[in-house]
């Protein structure tokens, strides 16, 4: 009898992030990690009208990359390093908090003369103990430089980590795989199986993994060491994802990620007492959260 490989389904949860949707993913409080991934969201599809644009104020972070992969659309990230970068599509932009870092996502100008769609997948990996107060770094990978393989009907990109024979150039300090697979209509693919924690996420349409559907929008957790394949009835977009698990516990609370209660504590002082670096060329930021 062959064994169910799903061990967890997690819906995405709406949420609007003042003006345009997210389905939120990770967290949630049974199930804080999938490997180091601690945090994903779906952004969208959504559509930002002429005259309007995307603004996501200076804000902080603490022991954790930020993951930003788009679909569809443009985001001009700019943070406390003084790096100015427009994440496009396809491409990562890989954030590392580290010690502490603040950045801003905003449209740009000329993206706000036009209605402009936004598609893509925010995510933040968990730094391991030992990383958790490095130095902040900003690495932008264009999309011309992720390895891409055509696999019996299923297009591959590899984001993060090693997978299917390609190896992504994004440095990690903990063992993670990402990958963004397009299924054509009847194509398989296999889980990649060098991983303890592996989940899969549908973008768009769904597939079969064992005898259960996963349909879009929702995570699929596996069991460890027990062998997947998805099948695709019609086209999807899926995002594989998963890694070593964290070494420790890790608590979220906002934007902060640590092992250590207090360094949260101490965090959520620094930002309140306007004790980080400031976001050069920017003025306004997005306060301590009251709760």
């Amino acid at each position: 009898m062959n064994m169910d490989p799903i061990l967890d389904l997690i819906p995405g949860r709406p949420r609007d992030l003042g003006g345009f949707a997210v389905r939120r993913v990770l967290p949630i409080g049974h199930r804080k990690t999938v490997g180091p991934f601690i945090f994903f969201d779906h952004l969208g599809p959504a559509v930002l009208k002429a005259g309007s644009g995307m603004d996501v104020r200076p804000h902080p972070h603490i022991g954790l990359a930020t993951v930003t992969y788009l679909f569809e659309g443009r985001i001009r990230h700019r943070d406390s390093l003084d790096n100015v970068q427009d994440i496009e599509p396809l491409a990562v932009n890989w954030m590392t908090a580290g010690s502490g870092i603040v950045h801003s996502e905003r449209s740009t100008p000329e993206d706000r003369q036009i209605d402009r769609p936004i598609h893509g997948i925010q995510s933040w990996v968990a730094l391991p103990g030992a990383d958790e107060e490095c130095p902040p770094s900003f690495v932008h990978h264009p999309a011309d430089s992720l390895p891409q393989a055509q696999r019996d009907g299923v297009a591959l990109r590899v984001i993060a980590g090693s997978a299917y024979g390609l190896s992504s150039p994004v440095a990690l300090r903990a063992p993670t795989f990402y990958v963004h697979a397009e299924m054509a209509a009847g194509s398989s693919l296999p889980v990649p199986e060098d991983y303890q924690e592996r989940a899969i996420y549908p973008v768009n349409g769904r597939v079969r993994v064992g005898e259960r559907w996963v349909e879009e929008g929702e995570m699929a957790v596996l069991v460890p060491g027990v062998a997947a394949t998805l099948v695709a009835e019609a086209e999807a977009r899926v995002m594989l994802l998963g890694g070593a698990p964290v070494d420790a516990p890790r608590l979220i609370w906002w934007n902060f990620v640590s092992s250590r209660p207090e360094r949260i504590e101490q965090a959520k002082a620094d930002w309140k007492e306007r004790r980080f670096a400031e976001v050069p060329g920017e003025t306004e930021f997005i306060p301590l959260p009251a709760l």
